[in-house]
């Protein structure tokens, strides 16, 4: 996980977000969680390891969200 993550970041499927925060699953604290905007304005928020995970995209690996600033 990045300590100062970009301000923007493109999906892997191309939609673009912006980073908002991190923050702590409250059921278990040692899950962070990333809570990011989309660009029509609908906040979303998955766990950390998982946004910044490699996905499978045609029989390479690419980042999931891919910093662009």
């Amino acid at each position: 996980m990045q300590n100062t993550p970009a301000r923007r970041y493109r999906h892997y499927k191309g939609g673009e977000y912006e980073w908002l925060c991190e923050a702590t699953y409250e059921p278990d604290p040692t899950v962070r969680m990333t809570v990011y905007r989309a660009a029509n304005g609908t906040v979303w928020v998955r766990p950390s390891a998982m946004f910044h995970e490699m996905v499978e995209v045609d029989g390479r690996q690419v980042p999931r969200f891919a910093p662009i600033d």
